[in-house]
């Protein structure tokens, strides 16, 4: 398992250098107990990838190699250039899903050309997601809310178990994105399903399933692949493959990753800038949200923007050496974590390993089914919806839940690239009609308590008949000042004898020049009717904003106080004493000062 950051002494590393050659950080750390666990973890980690990178590059549209090729250089340069010691990166499913997403309508999966834009791509993704380290701007993914993050990712499983669905049934046509597409394909061609591949998909994921009930260490996926495939070729064996409709992969091309140059025309850059956006953004949030919750395990601290720097490289890195688009990897992350990885050598013993795995299992292919592939891809998409959290805001939030399904049906029904910007934009309403709504909540001193705790008038506490006090929560700016005002003219309606108004402002946290103004427009409303405005408890930046834009003045500094017992016997002194003697609420400490003298 990996140490947390706690137990290891820090080292005296200059920040700048850390930044530009952060694996200077851990290296000192690097011993033959960890490099044997490293490699133990890179071991593992290289056989999850092999059938992962063929089944992910499949659902990209690409050629199966280029998945395997996925995760070699990339791998390296993000394990080298990131912040966290147990991150893994390469392909996955979602970011395949993206890749098919955004060049299927341009060109055909598969074609040359198809492979020299998903080259390009990744060349474009990974100059943006540096550039986001750089400038550190990771700090925008928190714009990006879990509920986005969670519809975006159910609906991404949905489509992977959809496009997935007629190769599980042994009928294999041409690539869809649009899942209206994939379920009128599906639908059509039905009739044609081979029984024995359903077969084959059905064992595979039995395998996957049943595996960690017998053995936590074993990887379910490589068990699955190797148990689909051998009852495919036993089946094939036995009835011949003309009956079975098996079909399988055939022989994967080379074990290292040859040399490529994406297509720099301004045409395809411009063509691609749009999707590229799309896809850094996806990147970015999976990457973040993976290493952070690896990180909580680990105890380690991580640098949010080093890892877009990690990230971003990667990229770049795999556009030469035929990479197509990547991220973090959740399974492969939450398996090199498990597996014991001490430093992120691990990663790079897994690339090297997959290479020495691929020239000698390479001719194995040849005998892959398809609907093996397709089987591990609809598990991997199955894994995408998270059920439990779902539920939870269907429960507990009716905003964030509408945010997730905005989301869910953007990502199934519109372009796939424009679906988290979808999310981010729900997600912006929800909270500036959140925050546009501050709560003001009418309260009176509570008489169970000596030290003038304020409680909810709702509750059945006793108003004083001159006096209403408010209680303000949020923020008044532009967007909020409506609501505010709204509020204010109806307590001076409704309650009309309460002239005088407090506003306990100690949870106002924000102000900006229309709530200031807003406030000194009551102010002079009160004064009108014979009360006035009060504000006690307010925050320095908040009472700054008011003295700097001289909205002050108009409610007067006299009736600004900083202590609840200040404000009470000062606006006291105020009040009517004819109507305090007539007054049968007694609610202040400061009223026996005025005994009660009977009449109306």
């Amino acid at each position: 398992m990996g140490l947390p950051e706690s137990h290891i002494a820090p080292l005296s590393i200059p920040a700048a250098l850390r930044r530009f050659l952060p694996f200077l950080t851990w290296w000192p750390r690097v011993n033959r107990e960890s490099l044997r666990a490293d490699a133990i973890a890179g071991l593992i980690g290289a056989v999850v990838v092999l059938p992962q990178g063929v089944a992910f590059a499949t659902l990209a549209g690409l050629p199966p190699q280029y998945g395997l090729y996925c995760a070699m250089v990339p791998t390296i340069v993000a394990a080298l250039f990131g912040s966290s010691w147990h991150a893994v990166s390469g392909p996955t499913n979602a970011v395949s899903l993206m890749v098919l997403a955004a060049l299927a309508p341009i060109v055909t999966p598969g074609s040359p050309q198809y492979v020299s834009m998903a080259l390009t791509l990744s060349l474009v993704s990974g100059v943006l997601i540096f550039a986001m380290g750089v400038f550190r701007l990771g700090v925008l993914v928190r714009f990006v809310s879990d509920g986005v993050i969670v519809g975006f990712t159910a609906a991404l499983g949905a489509l992977i178990i959809a496009s997935q669905a007629a190769p599980l049934l042994g009928v294999h046509p041409p690539p869809a994105s649009a899942f209206a597409e994939m379920l009128r394909v599906l639908l059509a061609r039905a009739d044609e399903a081979h029984p024995w591949a359903v077969a084959v998909s059905a064992v595979t994921i039995a395998a996957a399933i049943l595996t960690p009930r017998f053995s936590k260490r074993i990887a379910p996926i490589a068990v699955a692949t190797v148990a689909g495939t051998a009852f495919a070729a036993l089946v094939n064996a036995i009835f011949g493959q003309a009956t079975t409709g098996i079909r399988t992969l055939g022989a994967l091309s080379g074990a290292l990753p040859p040399l490529t140059l994406p297509d720099f025309s301004p045409a395809t850059l411009s063509v691609l800038t749009g999707p590229a956006i799309a896809v850094t953004v996806l990147s970015v949030t999976q990457t973040i949200a993976i290493v952070r919750a690896i990180a909580l395990r680990s105890g380690q601290r991580i640098d949010s923007n080093q890892e877009l720097i990690g990230q971003g490289l990667a990229n770049i890195a795999g556009a030469f050496f035929s990479g197509y688009p990547s991220s973090a990897s959740v399974n492969r992350c939450g398996v090199n974590f498990e597996a014991g990885a001490r430093t992120p050598l691990s990663a790079v013993f897994s690339a090297c390993v997959l290479v020495l795995l691929l020239l000698v299992l390479a001719p194995l292919a040849t005998f892959l089914p398809l609907a093996t592939i397709a089987a591990l891809l609809i598990l991997a998409g199955w894994r995408l919806i998270d059920f439990q959290r779902i539920r939870l805001y269907a429960r507990t939030s009716r905003a964030e839940a509408g945010v997730l399904l905005a989301t869910l049906f953007a990502t199934l029904l519109a372009p796939l690239p424009y679906a988290i910007l979808t999310g981010v934009i729900a997600s912006l309403v929800v909270y500036l009609n959140r925050t546009s709504r501050p709560q003001i909540r009418t309260v009176a001193p509570d008489p169970r308590h000596s030290e003038r705790r304020f409680g909810p008038v709702a509750r059945g506490l006793v108003e004083c008949p001159q006096l209403k006090i408010s209680a303000v929560e949020g923020s008044l700016y532009f967007g909020a000042v409506e609501h505010f005002e709204t509020h204010l003219d109806t307590l001076r309606g409704v309650a009309h004898q309460q002239r005088h108004l407090v506003i306990l402002a100690r949870s106002i946290n924000f102000i900006d020049l229309a709530g200031a103004e807003s406030l000194a427009r009551e102010a002079r409303a009160r004064r009108a009717v014979g009360g006035s405005l009060y504000l006690q408890g307010l925050r320095q930046p908040v009472e700054d904003v008011l003295r700097n834009s001289g909205f002050i003045d108009a409610i007067g500094a006299d009736r600004v106080y900083r202590e609840k017992d200040e404000a009470i016997a000062a606006i006291f002194a105020r009040l009517d004493p004819a109507i305090c003697a007539r007054c049968t609420a007694r609610i202040f400490n400061e009223c026996a000062s005025r005994p009660y003298t009977g009449g109306n």
